[in-house]
Order: C-alpha cells, then structure tokens, then sequence
C-alpha cells in the first residue's frame, strides 16, 4: 500500500473549484451558540471565581447548522435539516439561517428547548461554557427521516452531522437511502459504535474519537491497520482521521495520505472540525480529487483556528480569488 505525505510544496497550484453548482444537505444536531464576552476585573467575593461584567452579546450557528454555515460561506448551496424547540432560541437559529444564505428545513418540536452552549468570555479566554440540551421526540424524528427521503434528489452531496444529541437516531437508514442514490455522503461520527454508518463515503473522526472505537494505537503502523481494517468493515470509500497539530491522515483502498496541520496561530479550535467536513464535501461535491480536497480542507481549518468561536472561512481566504 502507498503511503504519501502531501505539503503546500508537493500540491502548490490546486485551481479554485467551481462551487455554484455543488449542493450540500447537512442533516443533523442543530445548536445555538451564544458568546458573552466582558471585561475581569476582580474576583468574587461570594467564590473564589472571577466576576465577568458582560459587555457584548454574540450569537451564532452551530453543530450542524455551522457545518451548513461552513459550506455556504464557500460558496455552495446549502440545505439544513434538523430539529430545533419552539422558542425564542429555534427562532434566532432561523434567521441566522436567512441571513447566511442557508435554506432552512428546521423541525420546530413544541416537547424540547433548542439546544444552546453559552460561553462567557473574559479577556479573550474563555472561562464557562453552558449547556441546554434536549434530545428530539420520536415523532419529530420519524417525520424528520421522511422530509430527507423527500429532499435526497435535490442534492447531491450528504453531511451528517452527528454531535450525538439525539437528533440522528435514523443515521443507518438515512446513509443508505443517500449511497442508493448515488450521493457522496460525508459523516462526521460520535459514540462507541460506528457501525450505523456503514456504507459512508468518507468517516470524519478526530484521534479520541477513533480510539474509542479501536483502541490505542503505540506506532503509526498499528494506527494504519487499525484504521484500515475498520474501513473495510464499514464499506467506506475514506477515512479521514483528524489529529489536531499533527494534522490529517486519509485511508483509502489504495493509499494513505498524510497532511501536516496548517495552522499559522491556534486561538480557539471550536467548530474546527465543522468547517474541515464542510470544506472537503464542497471539494468533492466540485469533482477535485480526494488528495486535493484534503490539502484544502487542511488549509481551511488553519485559517478557522486562528478565529474566536465557532467560525467559517471564504473561498478567497482559500483560493485568493
């Protein structure tokens, strides 16, 4: 088996793909993301805790609706299906969707709260970070599974999202409707089993993530078997193992590519993963091969950790154009 290591060296020139026409599904656990940033000064008396005295409020997509947010900000268009509350929250995810160009397929369920990590910020750290979380009804989900079948055609590439809150419990059924139909589907995976997303086009985990599902691994060897053999198992086209600061590896049937990471400066490396899936599905949603993809989605999330909070990159960023 070929074993490559890709650099800006060895893939200089990669043309700026044609994105217009590249239609991206994301499916998956939808989030809001609220900021409270404020200066520290002194710490609690009550606790020994700093004091954050709130001066701007931020709110922005995320899980699956920052993967969407990720995609369209490339410049593909982008659908969003997911499952949101009946509150002020499912409201402001969906005209954070209009405003990104995003088109909206939002279940409102009247049983649940809308998802929200609040994180308060103070001198640009971030100090706490609070969740609200409800997993969907049964009811909600089956109609969900339905309205995905429904819209299948009008796409042709696949992102599950999966940030393991509830709203993908049909993950298996919904893989292999989008393989039957010829669409390149993208899973970024969560839990200890993987095996409702077989038949994938390309698996997304990060290092612990994978360790969780084959072990540890003492040398980069063991790391390729392992690896390989669970790609086979699954039926997938790729695996794309993100590893933080040693970068990417991909395994395929034929090689494995390894990618140094890209990163200038790490500030803060939320919604990192969101913006490489997004990223190498507008890639191969355009037709760029699968080496190309993955040393622009590297690029990609680069640029994204050197920003605050969950956050997207352009195709000028990328392409300069």
């Amino acid at each position: 088996m070929i074993s490559r290591l890709l650099s800006a060296d060895t893939y200089p020139h990669i043309a700026t793909p044609n994105l217009e026409n590249v239609r991206i599904l994301v499916v998956g656990d939808v989030m809001l993301d609220r900021y409270w940033f404020g200066d520290v000064s002194r710490i609690s008396p009550e606790a020994p805790v700093p004091i954050v005295r709130i001066e701007k409020r931020e709110e922005r997509l995320g899980g699956a609706a920052n993967v969407a947010r990720n995609a369209a900000a490339l410049g593909a268009y982008a659908g969003l299906l997911g499952v949101v509350g009946a509150d002020e929250a499912g409201t402001q995810v969906e005209t954070l969707l209009r405003d990104s160009q995003i088109h909206s397929f939002l279940q409102r369920d009247d049983a649940i709260s809308t998802i929200i990590k609040l994180r308060v910020i103070g001198r640009q750290q971030q100090l706490l970070r609070i969740d609200f979380e409800e997993a969907p009804t049964d009811t909600v989900l089956r109609d969900k599974l339905t309205q995905f079948n429904a819209l299948l055609p009008d796409y042709n590439v696949v992102i599950l999202s999966d940030y393991n809150k509830g709203s993908l419990v049909n993950v298996a059924q919904m893989v292999a409707a989008a393989r039957a139909a010829g669409k390149i589907v993208m899973v970024d995976p969560k839990g200890e089993d993987f095996t409702p997303y077989a038949g994938a086009s390309v698996l997304t985990p990060n290092k612990s993530e994978l360790k969780r599902v084959v072990g540890s691994w003492s040398s980069e060897e063991q790391l390729t078997t392992k690896a390989q053999a669970l790609r086979e198992e699954l039926r997938l086209d790729a695996l794309l193992l993100t590893r933080s600061e040693e970068g990417m590896s991909l395994y395929t049937a034929d090689e494995v590519l390894h990618v140094h990471a890209d990163a200038r400066e790490v500030y803060d490396v939320s919604g990192a993963g969101d913006t490489v899936i997004a990223t190498m599905a507008a890639m191969l949603g355009a037709g760029m091969t699968m080496s190309d993809a993955i040393m622009t989605a590297n690029r990609a999330g680069g640029i994204v950790v050197g920003k605050l909070g969950t956050a997207t990159v352009t195709r000028a960023e990328l392409f300069g154009n």
